[in-house]
């Protein structure tokens, strides 16, 4: 009896300890991907852009307008993010809008740098050595001592504003500096001695199509320092001024100077616009107003914990648990906040025109090429009402400017990357049930891309689809079009595969709405994919209009018909008709047997998107256990904990976002259609917290630690015949148990 009564004590204080989450927060590596990748794979890859995952050490809640970061690289320059661990000096700190993880460049940011002694302002002398032994960062703080001027600085955040707690380890005079980091020398920026206040802005530049325009908007700051500042001035390229404002000139900036007494602190607080200056000041005033540093901290970490808390692991291994919630926060940055805190944005492809959302939020930087696999399914699994304002914010976005974007950064237009994945999102989140929004107008706007070219002006613009004629005309795009109006050119056969995988996804909402013409148009086209497909070599190959294939085939080598990868890896791109791939390949074994020579060769790349769906398709052989081996190899081999743990550009969050699924135990192959592709999870036990109360409890009996390979699935007390699941067996929660073995499950 008493045995027994302590047995129950202790599953109750078990029980306990399971309710009171520890904190999540404490998991999360903010420096991973600060440096080339280290993974295995990353190796043979020659391009060393695509060998950095170009992630910062953020601080902000998810989704931010605006995140902070120490800044190791001057400029907005493309494919420099602002931090690299490798770096040696800080320059400051910066109000960043970087896409996190991509190659491409920030915009309408601002930078403040605390100094101390003689007032100095070329950024060269500015710079300060700084010891990573003394940095401490995570998803709501970060701090640093800059040694040569014996300040401690700290940094916290909101979704739209900052505040920062500079710190004096000696008496001196101390100097703030702030720049508008403008790359073309445009901007201004104003202090206010008086008042406390600086504010300024750094007009956007367009990348991609309408390279270096005027994106038609601003990023706006409004920074007050709460305490009286004794000295304040401008200056430009290191000369100073007494001048209280400057303006369009290169590396402009203002300075307020201080006397601090050793211990003494500057607390100081920006808010952030895309629309003016007094929308910067009232979003500063309504995030923080008179909250104090370790408020603001408090209320971002809580914000930060119930998020990462969605998915609360159970399991002994620490390390694992790092990567997963590293995984997550690095899949929470994007797509950006635009809004101010009254609804305000800034007109999509506009001119300084005002908007203002009157239900939800408005959200842009879509790096849509990537996170459409992965990321943004997360968000429909996790958080389906956001993903309902990111479809909201692409139809507003195509309304306003006439077209729905390819590929929406910098509120502009782009044409960026291939495809049309703004379609593939959009159906996604329909067939998932997540439709408050005008369903009408976002099918208006993606037949429109799918059957349309636009004018020549819109076109080159960057509006539509690239290359849409030769597409309907021949059913593929040729090597004749090589596509000259978009930043990437060519890449025909990428091109195709993936408008056949967009055209389905627009079919199935064609379907659902009675568009009967429409739906038997797009289920044709399809099948676009078999037109690139040579069966001479069993692989996706370019083609001329008379027929003829490009020569020589080189399928694993970079080609001009294909995006950022080689043939052999684009081939496996048919998401939407695996069973035709099938054929045209020969049957479920030459599939079987492709795939393994893809590993075989190591020409498995994981480190860049199109290959992302590949070690899935195993499940669609007889051998379904080859998936779960490659699987568990990638993610013990592609991820790790340090600074080089990501094997290419995380790309918004794509490359993490893979990481949850598959962990998790299984991945949206095909997003459109609501199923995934079952693999072993990589933990002991995972509950997921759904929507309306609903939790998903995952747990895996796994008799030694390298049982990988599943034997049997039971969800809700009854076995899972397939090797996949749907959308709706997982959002309705309940308990799925995987009961893996040593061995394979030979079929």
């Amino acid at each position: 009896m008493i045995s027994a009564f302590l047995f129950l004590q202790l599953i109750t204080l078990q029980n306990l300890a399971f309710g009171q989450q520890a904190s999540l927060v404490k998991y999360v590596q903010p420096f991973s991907g600060t440096s080339a990748s280290t993974t295995m794979a990353s190796q043979h890859i020659e391009d060393k852009t695509e060998r950095l995952a170009n992630t910062i050490p953020a601080v902000a809640p998810p989704f931010a307008m605006t995140q902070w970061t120490p800044q190791t690289q001057l400029s907005e320059t493309k494919c420099l993010a602002p931090y690299y661990y490798s770096n040696k000096k800080i320059y400051g700190f910066r109000a960043t809008h970087w896409i996190s993880g991509s190659c491409t460049q920030d915009y309408g940011s601002f930078t403040i740098m605390p100094i101390s002694g003689k007032l100095k302002t070329n950024w060269a002398e500015v710079a300060d050595d700084y010891r990573h032994d003394e940095e401490v960062s995570s998803p709501d703080y970060y701090k640093i001592i800059l040694p040569k001027f014996q300040l401690q600085t700290e940094i916290t955040a909101t979704l739209r504003s900052g505040i920062m707690r500079v710190t004096a380890l000696r008496a001196d005079s101390v100097y703030i500096l702030i720049s508008p980091n403008s790359d073309q020398n445009k901007g201004f920026i104003k202090v206010d001695q008086e008042k406390g206040e600086i504010s300024g802005y750094n007009p956007v530049h367009r990348i991609y199509q309408g390279w270096g325009q005027a994106a038609g908007f601003s990023g706006y700051f409004f920074i007050r320092i709460q305490k009286s500042f004794n000295k304040s001035g401008s200056f430009t390229e290191g000369t100073i001024t007494n001048q209280p404002s400057i303006t369009n000139k290169k590396d402009i900036g203002v300075f307020a100077g201080f006397k601090l007494e050793k211990g003494e602190q500057l607390i100081i607080t920006s808010g952030t616009s895309f629309t003016s200056i007094e929308a910067a000041k009232l979003n500063l005033e309504k995030e923080i107003h008179t909250a104090n540093f370790d408020t603001i901290r408090a209320k971002t970490k809580a914000i930060w914990e119930k998020s990462l808390s969605q998915v609360n692991i159970i399991d002994r291994d620490e390390k694992k648990k790092k990567i997963f919630y590293t995984a997550m926060y690095h899949a929470q940055q994007h797509p950006r906040l635009f809004n101010d805190i009254d609804g305000s944005y800034p007109q999509f492809a506009g001119n300084y025109q005002i908007k203002k959302i009157v239900k939800g939020n408005y959200y842009d930087d879509f790096s849509m090429w990537d996170i459409y696999r992965a990321q943004l399914p997360l968000v429909e699994l996790l958080q389906p009402n956001l993903a309902n304002a990111f479809v909201n914010s692409l139809i507003l976005k195509g309304t306003q400017g006439g077209w729905l974007p390819i590929f929406p950064c910098w509120n502009s237009y782009t044409a960026a990357m291939i495809g049309d994945h703004s379609t593939a999102f959009i159906a996604s989140a329909y067939n998932k049930g997540i439709r408050d929004y005008d369903t009408e107008e976002a099918y208006r706007l993606m037949r429109q891309n799918a059957f349309e070219m636009p004018d020549s002006t819109d076109y080159l613009n960057g509006k539509g689809r690239r290359g849409i004629n030769s597409y309907l005309k021949y059913g593929y795009i040729p090597m004749e079009d090589s596509i000259p109006n978009a930043f990437h050119k060519k890449e025909q056969v990428s091109r195709t595969l993936e408008y056949a995988y967009d055209d389905y996804a627009l079919s199935t909402m064609a379907k659902d709405l009675g568009k009967n013409n429409d739906y038997n148009t797009l289920a044709k086209r399809a099948l676009n994919y078999r037109n690139v497909f040579d069966s001479a070599v069993g692989m996706v190959r370019g083609k001329y209009i008379n027929g003829d294939w490009y020569s020589p085939y080189l399928p694993d080598h970079r080609e001009p018909y294909i995006t950022e990868g080689t043939p052999r890896q684009y081939t496996f791109y048919v998401p939407h008709d695996m069973q035709g791939l099938i054929s045209l390949m020969g049957g479920k074994k030459h599939l079987e047997n492709e795939l393994d020579s893809i590993f075989n060769k190591k020409e498995y790349w994981h480190g860049n998107e199109p290959g992302h769906q590949i070690p899935f398709l195993y499940n669609y052989t007889s051998a379904p256990w080859k998936t779960q081996k490659q699987v568990a190899k990638i993610l013990a081999d592609e991820y790790d904990e340090g600074a080089g743990g990501l094997s290419g550009n995380d790309d918004a969050g794509q490359m993490s976002a893979w990481y949850v699924f598959a962990s998790l135990g299984f991945y949206p192959v095909d997003p459109v259609s609501g199923i995934y592709q079952i693999t072993s999870p990589s933990f002991n036990q995972t509950i997921i917290s759904l929507t309306k109360g609903l939790n998903l409890n995952i747990k895996t009996i796994r008799p030694t630690k390298n049982s990988i390979y599943i034997s049997k699935i039971i969800l809700n007390g009854k076995a899972l015949r397939q090797n996949q699941i749907t959308h709706d067996q997982l959002s309705n929660g309940g308990n799925l148990t995987f009961y893996l073995q040593e061995k394979p499950a030979l079929k």
